[in-house]
């Protein structure tokens, strides 16, 4: 890519229909980059409409050595967890579910929602754990649209769904280096794309964009992975929207093998054996569970 000696890839997630029209775009990991910073997992939730009676349903699934992070644009998510947690999540709040040594939990479209039907769109990642922290307890928060940050410029607003920016930072609890954003740019405004995370990436939610320096423009669902150390500077075309992402890369390679992260290979498989062997805790009032799925599927199975 020498035509780009800023960006270090440009991905375009392979869409995946999980059913009844409901579509996820996986742009992480990647068979290019398997991580930015700590964001170990990226996928982009529809948009999807359900009809009445309709909605989302993925049963209890266990976690480890990570933290979901949901985000919504559009529609709500039920979400419970083996705490006992019960939270819905609408638009521009943020779930922050640190699976530690393990959790499990569920993710339903809400009976009220359900029985009228309507949209379902968002994010959700996955923040790989450091070292010292894989084995810590798990725990949930959630953060209302009103509790997180905004940062004003010309033509552009940022909210800041998690860590820190531009002297800015977010109530989500991270525990490690990171910047996670969900950035409006009206047409023809600009972002400087700070260098105060070592890695840094877009994710073009929609419309388009330009990079100073770079030729051609970065459209829809394409997530663009920049060099270390490059001075960013992105203008949209059209109404865009973006995530930005950052962060600083961990030390230890991470391995990942369905719901699972962990520095250690071994540790993997006693999570595969202790889901297998239903050792995990239960999510309260639910009785289903999503089942270890064989090995070839495990890698890309949805969430």
């Amino acid at each position: 890519m020498s035509e780009l000696p800023d960006i270090e890839h440009v991905i375009l997630p392979p869409v995946r229909d999980l059913g009844d029209g409901f579509k996820v775009r996986r742009a992480l990991p990647s068979a290019k980059k398997r991580m930015v910073g700590p964001m170990i997992f990226f996928d982009q939730m529809g948009p999807a409409t359900f009809n009445s009676g309709e909605g989302l349903d993925v049963r209890p699934h266990p976690h480890i050595g990570l933290a979901t992070v949901t985000y919504l644009f559009e529609g709500e998510i039920l979400h419970r967890d083996s705490l006992g947690s019960v939270q819905p999540i609408r638009p521009g709040a943020v779930n922050w579910m640190t699976a530690g040594s393990g959790i499990v939990h569920s993710e339903r479209t809400g009976d009220e929602v359900r029985a009228s039907g309507g949209p379902l769109y968002g994010i959700q990642t996955w923040v790989a754990l450091p070292t010292a922290l894989e084995e810590t307890a798990p725990a949930f928060s959630h953060h209302p649209d009103a509790t997180i940050p905004q940062i004003e410029g010309e033509g552009l607003t940022l909210k800041l769904i998690a860590g820190a920016t531009a002297g800015a930072r977010s109530p989500v609890p991270t525990v490690s280096d990171m910047v996670y954003g969900d950035l409006q740019l009206l047409d023809g405004a600009r972002y400087s794309f700070p260098r105060e995370h070592v890695e840094r990436a877009i994710y073009v939610v929609s419309g388009s964009v330009s990079i100073a320096g770079q030729e051609g423009h970065f459209g829809e669902a394409e997530l663009v992975i920049f060099r270390p150390g490059a001075e960013i500077v992105v203008t949209a075309h059209g109404p865009t929207r973006l995530m930005i992402v950052g962060g600083e890369p961990f030390p230890e390679k991470r391995y990942i093998y369905w719901n699972f992260v962990s520095s250690s290979p071994d540790r993997l498989e006693q999570a595969k054996t202790d889901w297998r062997e239903r050792r995990f805790p239960d999510v309260p009032g639910e009785t289903e569970f999503i089942p270890l799925p064989p090995e070839p599927e495990a890698k890309v199975r949805y969430p």
